[in-house]
């Protein structure tokens, strides 16, 4: 989930849509890009008809007319150029914080894969332009602030296309702030000069909500799993049943994504000693509490979620985003694509999802520290309670990640505001949509964090009794990385973050996996 250096794979747009991981690689891995020559011979063709049209006497929107609300202001052939050219410059109005250089080089890469299918009728040299940077490590500086998500991401989009007339700011390769035509012009590229419907072309599109789209999948199938290890060491530690994760109960209600958790849970439950101590006639235990008996409901409800957005992903990576469009058939045509509605609804449900799964963990967090609930652990698993307080408020640390998850679930997409003086009078507000999902995945990966460490420090002071093998390896990767084990009451937040960044970094479902020989889904 964080970045790596950079790599010396090299993705090849052109030859069909984007995979995901090839959007991660370049966005997050510093993969390089560059344009295969049949996308650019296509791109060629199709410039050729947008060509065509400057002496037309008919009005083409975008070619020899305004934008917006002024679609029906006739541009003259000499002042065309300098139409696209104030169109960049007017719409890279963002404000506010920079935004990640994942997902500047995200958008890029996508607003490059549409431009790599001829369908904008862009010259080949701005797809080569765009690759050049990229590929380069030169990131324009795009900010918070500028998109309705329709007519697709325009500010966002303007920002990166301002980068490659070189003008404005951008980050060069080494992360420093400077002009774009000096890190430009150091690197050997140069600006391009936009002819007609270029402008345009480069800032029509749902790539950055897209691009942000993408990258939180990958990161959420790595949150889900992990969320399924926690809960396993919850249902340990806390002396619960595993019997409920029986393959032949979840079969009773067939959700793909609850029978991936349920097996999951069911591996990383496997020989515990703890778990065999309790199985006994003198268990009165009849079943456990929700937040662990259903963990593969809620688990796998947020899979489902996560497959039905990766197949919304997989529609839009196969998509040519732009209005107008330049048709295999060699018209010219305005359409509606741009619109952000499939996006930004998927990206709220992925909200709903996240910040469920959260509010789940924390309630099993909460088990672990009242001792009326703990079956036998201290209260708040203190050292000496009263001197100590434990981990009484690392749980409130994850109620008020949770309560924040709550109000970043609440959807984006279902408010507009008209724009353009009522010509573009309904927006998706799905790059909104994404920014809040991305806040919304960190704000997981702390929950997770916080039952990760309660439930390690619960395993502990189950001893003499051990641990599965699977869970025993993640309180060893723990104690290996840094985070301590009982005792008497230390300073938390930096243990606290060095199992966010295990989180993170993948260390926590490594070490789980390392303990069974089933693929952990």
């Amino acid at each position: 989930m964080t970045s790596t250096l950079p790599t010396t794979r090299q993705v090849v747009v052109g030859t069909g849509p984007l995979r995901p991981d090839d959007v991660v690689a370049v966005a997050r891995d510093g993969a390089g890009v560059r344009v295969d020559p049949a996308a650019l011979a296509e791109m060629a063709r199709s410039r050729a008809v947008i060509e065509a049209l400057a002496d037309d006497v008919e009005p083409h929107y975008g070619v020899s007319t305004g934008f917006g609300a002024l679609a029906t202001t006739h541009i003259p052939a000499e002042r065309r150029a300098q139409l696209q050219r104030s169109l960049v410059r007017s719409h890279a109005a963002g404000s506010g914080p920079e935004v990640e250089r994942e997902v500047v080089r995200a958008l890029m890469l996508l607003r490059l894969s549409t431009l790599a299918t001829g369908r904008t009728g862009a010259r080949p040299v701005v797809a080569e332009t765009y690759a050049a940077l990229l590929d380069a490590g030169i990131t324009p500086v795009v900010h918070e602030y500028g998109s309705l998500g329709c007519s697709g991401d325009l500010a966002p989009l303007a920002h990166c296309a301002l980068a490659v007339m070189g003008e404005g700011q951008v980050r060069d390769p080494h992360g420093a702030l400077r002009p774009t035509l000096d890190v430009l012009q150091e690197s050997g590229i140069e600006p391009v000069q936009l002819a007609e419907k270029e402008g345009l072309a480069l800032i029509n599109g749902t790539d950055g909500m897209l691009g942000m789209l993408v990258l939180a999948l990958h990161d959420l199938r790595q949150l889900l799993t992990t969320a399924d290890v926690a809960a396993a060491m919850s249902v340990e530690a806390l002396l619960g049943t595993d019997a409920v994760f029986a393959a032949d109960l979840q079969a009773l209600r067939p959700h793909p994504g609850q029978a991936a958790s349920a097996a999951n849970l069911r591996a990383l439950l496997a020989g515990s000693p703890i778990m065999a101590s309790h199985r006994g006639p003198e268990c009165t235990r009849v079943q456990d509490a929700y937040s662990l008996r259903c963990a593969p409901q809620v688990h796998g409800a947020a899979r489902d979620t996560v497959a039905h957005a990766a197949s919304v992903a997989a529609h839009e990576l196969a998509s040519a985003v732009d209005n107008p469009v330049v048709t295999l058939d060699g018209r010219v045509e305005s359409n509606g694509n741009f619109h952000g509605a499939p996006v930004g609804y998927v990206l709220d449900f992925l909200a709903i999802a996240v910040a469920d799964v959260a509010s789940m963990s924390e309630r099993r967090t909460d088990r672990y520290l009242d001792r009326s609930r703990s079956q036998g652990l201290p209260p708040f698993l203190a050292h000496e309670a009263g001197v100590d307080s434990g981990h009484m408020i690392a749980q409130y640390t994850a109620a008020g990640i949770v309560s924040e998850l709550k109000r970043l679930a609440v959807p984006a997409s279902v408010d507009s505001i008209p724009s353009s003086a009522m010509q573009e009078d309904h927006v998706s507000m799905g790059w909104a949509a994404a920014r809040k999902l991305r806040r919304a995945l960190d704000g997981l990966t702390r929950v997770l964090a916080v039952e990760l460490l309660t439930g390690a420090r619960a395993l502990d002071l189950r001893a003499p009794l051990t641990s599965a093998a699977c869970t025993g390896a993640v309180l060893n990767t723990l104690r290996d990385n840094g985070v301590e084990g009982p005792g008497p009451d230390r300073f938390l937040a930096p243990e606290l973050e060095l199992v966010v960044q295990a989180v993170r970094d993948g260390d926590v479902l490594a070490a789980a996996q390392s303990g069974t020989d089933h693929q952990l889904a």
